[in-house]
């Protein structure tokens, strides 16, 4: 009989496929696991890890002197990105112990209102952060892995402590008479393992299935050993979760909202300043959308680092893109020198070079640029006030009476 073209190659193809799934079948995977993998118990503290941050805040091994190495067990990916994860929640924890430390912030829990048992996240505010009538400096980060006080992760473990964390933004406000408050944007819910399904017990009768529901049960199985390899191979958590969202701060955008709404808003300060980095520029516009008079009332300025808001994406309207343009600056990852104008892609606000084309060194490298563009901006707006301070008074000045003769 002669054969159909291709027919060889796809009874070849199939034969293959029917090999792995045998070859799978046979496979223990939790024992190749065990055995390739090292446990997934890292250490809790800096010093069981056996690192520390120098004089120069920068993550060296206390024995070795070295930087911290990602690869510290060679094909292991998995094992290596837990055990860095494990590494990023310690420092989270120090980051947090140098803002009421070496900053003298205190923690202030959110919601207001939060009862006992219901999940809750947190700020960092100075102690003059609602009584200081000059100036308020509101830092906020990026989405991700950061929390309060921390620009970057991955700059605090591989480059140092100055350029990750925003800790220098901090103690240089407080220096120049700024009070400080410190968002959390990515603390948005509690993470609860989910507690594992009960493994369905074989029915008795499985032996007498027809063979096709079999092959498709066998199948089934097959799937589901190829997606626990593939489990194995990428870095995935081990167990299932649940997130109970944090109430009135479930996003980025919420928590922005709710911390303007409880505490920049009632703070005393009669010029308010903002840092936003990345996802924090696209809160920051949010919070414009939903609050314009009251930002544009109390926000002297708006230094954004490498934003990726979008105004026409977010529907902000012609008057904010206006209050943007003279009130806001955006510092852009670039190959150009700092502060050399970059051409903007959308009317919104002035761009400028930070200096750098890494994304999440745009905060550091542009520092004294934000500072000094605050500087200024106070600087206008003081002198505005006293314009209009002036002009007040002389519009309500009694003009001379010239037909009164003097006797």
């Amino acid at each position: 009989m002669a054969q159909i073209p291709g027919q060889e190659n796809k009874e070849k193809t199939t034969a293959l496929k029917g090999e792995q799934l045998d070859l799978l079948s046979r496979i223990d995977l939790d024992e190749l696991m065990k055995k390739d993998e090292p446990p997934l118990n890292f250490p809790k503290t800096l010093e069981e890890f056996e690192y520390a941050f120098n004089e120069q805040g920068r993550l060296r091994h206390t024995t070795t002197g070295e930087a911290y190495v990602f690869n510290a067990r060679e094909d292991l990916h998995r094992w290596n990105q837990k055990r860095y994860e494990a590494l990023g929640e310690i420092i989270t924890h120090y980051v947090y112990q140098l803002l009421e430390t070496k900053c003298n912030l205190t923690k202030e829990i959110v919601p207001v209102d939060a009862t006992e048992e219901e999940p809750k996240s947190f700020i960092y505010l100075s102690a003059d952060a609602m009584s200081n009538p000059a100036k308020l400096l509101v830092l906020i980060q990026g989405c991700g892995v950061v929390r309060a006080g921390q620009w970057a992760r991955r700059l605090i473990i591989n480059q140092d402590l100055d350029s990750g964390t925003q800790i220098p933004f901090i103690t240089r406000a407080q220096e120049e008479g700024y009070s400080v408050m410190v968002l959390n944007p990515n603390e948005n819910h509690l993470e609860v393992e989910r507690p594992a399904k009960p493994t369905p017990l074989l029915s008795p009768e499985a032996s007498d299935e027809p063979a096709e529901k079999r092959e498709r049960k066998d199948d089934r199985e097959s799937k589901k050993k190829r997606d626990f390899y593939e489990k194995y191979r990428n870095p995935q958590k081990e167990s299932e979760t649940e997130q109970i969202p944090i109430r009135e701060n479930g996003s980025p955008e919420e928590h922005v909202l709710y911390v303007w709404d409880h505490f920049v808003s009632k703070a005393a300060a009669r010029n308010v300043f903002v840092v936003a980095h990345s996802y924090g520029g696209l809160s920051l516009v949010e919070l414009m959308i939903q609050r314009e008079a009251q930002v544009k009332n109390r926000v002297c300025a708006v230094a954004m680092t490498d934003s990726i808001h979008n105004i026409w994406h977010q529907d902000a309207n012609k008057s904010i893109q206006e209050w943007l343009q003279q009130h806001c600056r955006n510092w852009v990852s670039s190959p150009e020198p700092l502060d050399t104008p970059v051409e903007p892609m959308l009317s919104d606000c002035p761009r400028v070079s930070a200096g750098t084309e890494r994304h999440e060194l745009t905060s550091w490298r542009s520092f004294n640029s934000i500072f000094q563009f605050f500087g200024e901006a106070l600087q206008t707006g003081e002198e505005e006030e006293t314009s209009n301070a002036v002009t007040t008074r002389s519009s309500h000045r009694t003009k001379p009476d010239h037909n009164h003769n003097d006797l």
